[in-house]
């Protein structure tokens, strides 16, 4: 098949490699430029640009990308590994609060890999760039769909500011301000329907390497993001001797809005006396980065049963977009991905049954990790309302239900070797739906009996209001 991928970033160039592994031939388009950057530092110098915020984010590599990366594109994941992305083990996540942290079979399955997200990129690029039957091509802004009219219409190709192009199928990679609706209101097609729950939350973050001869309070392949009753805060390993550090305030926070300024974001990292632990083995390399209008979305083309277009599928952001503060991203797109290579070579020819089997994937692979996320930024939100903004507190959760909320479980896990590995199985995406967890006789008792032993106790000591506010008041920090 002759295959349309519209824009360049993981989801495209991840979706441009393995379908031209696969036999087809795919040609990438991309308004912005394709060419790899010189190395690893002039691709994370590159990243701060306002089309593309989230390349300047914290990331994470949870295990669900990395097993189908090794599976799937094993020379991709060395050169990965080859530009200074760093495999962390589980017990590398295992904070000195756990009491038990002796190894258990299957730990070696939820591996982490710690980088950043602009060196994911950076090999992707070059990988993509050198791939017999794909083709870049930066400097190409898709402006609308080329189709054959029918009920549904039948994609045929792409219209470029310069160009039409025609193609078998087309893939909308072109990210979550992604176009595509109107695109389909110009072909007289019905709209794609997507689900929309609130994200709430702005990101601050910078970059950091490890000062020459600085002493750490733990590995480099530490990943902590805890949610603390006035913020969320984090922090994230990274390639090379890099590390990111992250506030994570309610979007109508105002009082974070200083954060943009250097010295006012650290001011008030070194409110949390964990992080401001770290702050002193590391030097920053980059301006504070800010982020913020997410929601989590889930995009279907198969609405009440019937395909609102053929030829045409979306993947990565397009697709679904959940909190960025759970690294869910690529793991999406790389089951994604995965799912429709297999069904391109089951339907290649029937794009009726292609887009109906695609769909089905998206629901039983994608849809409860979205689903999920909905559920907990929703609790997440009411609490933080509540303390930051005086909302009516969130209601309990009703007890003796037979399972547990994703909030109890990350409440849990740092004190009990169980809760742990439960947490760390719903964050990598990995064996077992979010919901087989949650109502997991083993994990419900270990998460309970924790939960009754901490009393209520904070997660970590944190800042008061006043402490918090004086941090973020311009000068503050100087």
């Amino acid at each position: 098949m002759k295959i349309l991928v519209v824009g360049g970033s993981a989801g495209g160039l991840i979706a441009a490699i393995m379908l031209g592994r696969a036999g087809h031939e795919v040609v990438v388009l991309e308004r912005e430029r394709l060419e790899p950057a010189a190395d690893v530092e002039a691709a994370a110098a590159e990243a701060f640009r306002a089309t593309a915020p989230q390349l300047a984010q914290p990331h994470v590599v949870l295990a669900l990308c990395r097993q189908l990366m090794s599976e799937r594109l094993p020379d991709v994941y060395r050169a990965m590994l080859d530009a200074g992305v760093v495999e962390a083990s589980l017990a590398s996540q295992m904070p000195a609060s756990l009491p038990d942290r002796s190894a258990r079979p299957g730990d070696e399955r939820l591996t982490l890999l710690m980088t950043r997200r602009a060196t994911i990129d950076w090999v992707l690029r070059r990988a993509a760039a050198v791939e017999p039957g794909v083709t870049l091509r930066g400097g190409e802004r898709v402006v609308g769909l080329r189709a054959v009219p029918g009920d549904p219409p039948r994609v045929v190709g792409v219209r470029t500011e310069r160009a039409e192009l025609t193609a078998d199928l087309v893939l909308d990679a072109s990210g979550r301000r992604s176009a595509l609706d109107r695109w389909l209101d110009e072909l007289g097609a019905r709209r794609s329907t997507t689900a929309v729950a609130e994200c709430g939350l702005a990101y601050y973050s910078r970059q950091y390497r490890v000062r020459p001869g600085g002493v750490l309070p733990g590995p480099t392949t530490t990943r902590t993001v805890v949610p603390l009753d006035q913020f969320v805060i984090g922090l994230w390993g990274g390639d090379n001797d890099t590390m990111q550090l992250g506030l994570v305030p309610l979007a109508v926070d105002r009082r974070f809005r200083p954060a943009r300024d250097p010295d006012v974001f650290t001011s008030a990292l070194r409110t949390v006396p964990y992080y401001a632990a770290w702050l002193d083995g590391l030097e920053p390399i980059t301006d504070v980065a800010v982020m913020g209008g997410l929601h989590n979305t889930l995009r279907r083309l198969v609405v009440d049963g019937r395909p609102v277009v053929l030829g045409l599928h979306v993947i990565g952001d397009s697709l679904c977009t959940t909190n960025p503060t759970f690294g869910r991203g690529l793991s999406m797109i790389m089951r994604n991905v995965s799912d429709l290579v297999e069904i391109l070579d089951e339907h290649a020819d029937d794009p009726l049954l292609q887009t109906h089997a695609v769909d089905r994937a998206i629901a039983e692979n994608i849809e409860p990790w979205f689903a999920d996320q909905a559920v907990g930024d929703a609790e997440l939100l009411a609490r933080l309302r509540h303390t930051v903004l005086g909302d009516p507190a969130p209601r309990p959760a009703p007890s003796g239900v037979d399972r547990i909320t994703f909030a109890e479980l990350r409440k849990a896990s740092p004190v009990d070797p169980v809760a742990f590995r439960g947490y760390f199985t719903v964050m990598g995406m990995l064996g077992r739906r979010p919901e087989d967890v949650y109502r997991d006789a083993r994990v419900i008792a270990a998460v309970r009996g924790a939960l009754a032993e901490m009393d209520g106790a904070p997660p970590m000591a944190q800042p008061t209001a006043e402490e918090l506010l004086a941090a973020l008041s311009p000068g503050g920090g100087r």
